[in-house]
């Protein structure tokens, strides 16, 4: 080979090997929340098509706020917004804000029991464990097998606190939090663990984010602050979502939303990223969260989430602003 080659094509590895390093470099590594992990993974690969890469971990909100505050991620995600005790540990400056909306189903697995209708105190109850068995809901026969979370849940924060909302027993007893102690049930971890838990035990039921409703699942309709009865669809979460307010941090909830057609577990999500020390990986994170907020807002229906929109969405966007070098 000539010297000519010979530099050309050391040219061309080495060329390689930079644009190698500066892709791997590029990589913005994110982690936390379950209950979006679905509606993340189709919006981060659709931003990838635009030249910006996301490695998202499934790992549960706790653990996602746990490596946001310990500076070992570019962003986290959580299903319930960061505590004030735990903002003050971010010295880079929180950048928080709603990523989608969407609705906490209570789903069972029981082929004989169609179109199942649950009081607000009869959720309760089962996962009190007070109502054991099918037939005290008058849908087929058999004990119920109970399916929670095993991990520290944004998914269970939204839900313990909507059972709070509904019965001042479970408050006194069980309370709202991602971890609680349960008074029965087996535990899974993830929304994958608990509709992997439910899917392969007849006879049970648990609490998932929609979007893991499928195959052997159904989902109960629940009734709602308004006495109707309610699935847990995209219409039912946008009117529930409607009667959120945010406050100045982008932070805000209602566990027992107003509203004949709300689905009243319904939440938003949250991703929490840096003010600063975010170097040159700053305009890609911007880049990638802006695309979560335009173009994948269009996939949430159907992937069993609620798009943003109105004013939650703009403000939502305005925060992205802040993300800086």
């Amino acid at each position: 080979m000539s010297f000519a080659k010979k530099a050309l094509c050391f040219g061309v590895l080495s060329s390689f090997g930079i644009a190698a390093a500066a892709s791997a470099q590029s990589v913005i590594n994110g982690a936390g929340a379950s209950f979006p992990a679905p509606f993340y993974q189709r919006a981060f690969a659709g931003a990838a098509s635009k030249g910006v890469k996301v490695n998202y971990q499934s790992v549960g909100s706790g653990a996602g706020v746990r490596q946001y505050v310990a500076g070992t991620v570019d962003f986290g995600a959580t299903d319930e917004p960061i505590k004030a005790s735990e903002a003050a540990k971010v010295s880079r400056g929180v950048v928080q804000f709603p990523a989608v909306g969407g609705t906490i189903a209570i789903a069972y697995n029981k082929a004989d029991c169609k179109g199942l209708k649950l009081s607000q105190k009869q959720a309760v109850d089962i996962f009190l464990g007070k109502i054991k068995t099918w037939d005290q809901l008058k849908c087929g026969k058999g004990p119920i097998t109970v399916a929670h979370r095993s991990d520290g849940s944004g998914t269970t924060f939204a839900f313990t606190n909507s059972l709070s909302a509904f019965s001042s027993e479970w408050k006194s007893k069980v309370g709202e939090g991602k971890s609680v102690k349960w008074p029965v049930g087996v535990g899974g971890k993830g929304n994958e663990g608990v509709a992997g838990v439910l899917s392969n035990t007849a006879g049970s039921i648990g609490y998932i984010n929609q979007s893991y409703v499928k195959g052997k699942l159904q989902a109960a309709a629940l009734q709602n602050k308004a006495g109707n009865y309610v699935l847990p669809t995209l219409a039912g979460g946008a009117a529930a979502l409607n009667n959120i307010t945010l406050d100045g941090n982008l932070a805000g909830e209602d566990p027992n939303p107003a509203g004949a057609k709300s689905y009243p577990i319904s939440t938003l999500t949250w991703i929490l990223a840096y003010q600063k020390g975010n170097g040159a990986k700053a305009g890609q994170i911007r880049s990638a969260m802006l695309y979560l907020l335009g173009r994948a807002q269009n996939d949430a229906d159907e992937l069993g989430y609620v798009p943003l929109r109105g004013d939650i969405l703009k403000k939502a966007k305005a925060a992205v602003a802040k993300i800086g070098a």
